[in-house]
């Protein structure tokens, strides 16, 4: 108890219901974040926890009388305000007559695998308004070509993952498949970021042109100068699809066709600072002022400037994205095949 203890995640405690005595194990007390030798008593447990989850909890007489306890997930706050979330299970003994004579439980540390959990869900969600709200879809593929498709992107498609992982040039129109046979494989081969621009069959019937911005990375650390002789770290692939001409892809009335007048001059630094441009670099490949853009960015112009149009058809120009997603909020996105450099802008 006391090596599993020594991981800070663990504690437990005895409560002798003829004596009264009660006892916490030291990892209890480390657990509770309490000083060691603190009088244990239940009472004393059941006041550090979250005041929203302590009527999940039995109380004392519930215990001791009853003889009920189970298994919980509560939330605990320390006395020095820090929280944590922990799994709380007991056991009653009882006398040969039936009677509670003795409690002992645990309580198990699970802050880090609910904040996952949490995490794992609005990352789902944040997903799922992408792809419902601005046919955003993004996932992670193990090899290439791409058949892991989410169900959003299966549903675009109208096509079952079974379809998909025989053949997957599937979602693709007939026409372009001999293309993209040929071209993806080649460009995953370099194992670098490059970005391919099917049309894709619809569930409901027609077409649409989208870009599938493929980004490798490695499972493990990258090896600088150690182990080059030993064998890669496998490669896993991150697979962006977006319309390819943005919004205007989207049916008439799509929220992504309010996402203009909601681009802020935060997300005209963002989308700067994705293609590795200057104030300079926009001002010139938009034809309007270094002034005029450092206000755009400050939003001191608004959103009815008339340069507005120039700096964020410059960025467009220049492969970002600008889409509207859930809750009104503006993502921004750099396309890897279409970046034009700096100073390149013809006219």
């Amino acid at each position: 108890m006391r090596l599993i203890e020594a991981f800070g995640l663990t504690g437990a405690w005895r409560w002798d219901f003829i004596s009264g005595r009660q006892v916490w194990s030291s990892g209890l007390y480390r657990l509770l974040g309490l000083p060691e030798g603190e009088t244990a008593s239940y009472e004393r447990l059941h006041g550090l926890v979250h005041p929203a989850d302590r009527d999940v909890l039995e109380d004392a007489a519930q215990i001791v009388h009853a003889g009920i306890i189970g298994s919980h997930t509560v939330r605990l706050i320390r006395p020095d305000g820090t929280a944590r979330i922990v799994v709380s299970r007991g056991e009653v003994f009882f006398s040969p007559e039936g009677r509670p004579v003795a409690a002992t439980g645990v309580l198990l540390d699970v802050t880090d695998r609910e904040r996952l959990a949490e995490l794992h869900r609005l990352e789902q969600q944040r997903r799922s308004s992408l792809a419902q709200q601005a046919q955003v879809f993004i996932h992670t593929e193990p090899n290439l070509p791409p058949t892991e498709y989410g169900s959003e992107f299966l549903a675009l498609v109208g096509l079952r993952r079974e379809e998909v992982r025989a053949d997957w040039l599937a979602p693709i129109v007939p026409e372009e498949r001999p293309r993209w046979r040929d071209e993806l494989p080649r460009l995953a081969a370099a194992e670098r970021p490059f970005s391919v621009t099917p049309t894709l069959r619809l569930a409901g019937g027609g077409a649409a042109p989208f870009r599938m911005m493929m980004v490798p990375f490695r499972d493990g650390p990258l090896r600088e100068g150690l182990a080059r002789d030993g064998p890669a770290d496998p490669v896993s692939w991150t697979v962006v699809i977006t319309p390819r001409e943005g919004e205007a892809e989207l049916p008439p009335g799509h929220p992504s066709h309010r996402v203009e007048p909601a681009v802020a001059g935060c997300h005209l630094r963002a989308a700067r600072g994705l293609l590795d441009w200057t104030l300079n670099d926009l001002a010139r490949e938009s034809g309007v002022s270094l002034s005029t853009v450092r206000r755009l960015e400050e939003d001191s112009e608004g959103p009815a400037s008339r340069s507005r149009p120039h700096v964020l058809e410059a960025l467009r120009k220049a492969g970002i994205v600008f889409t509207l997603v859930e809750g009104g909020m503006v993502a921004v996105a750099r396309a890897e095949g279409d970046v034009t450099p700096p100073g390149t802008r013809s006219g």
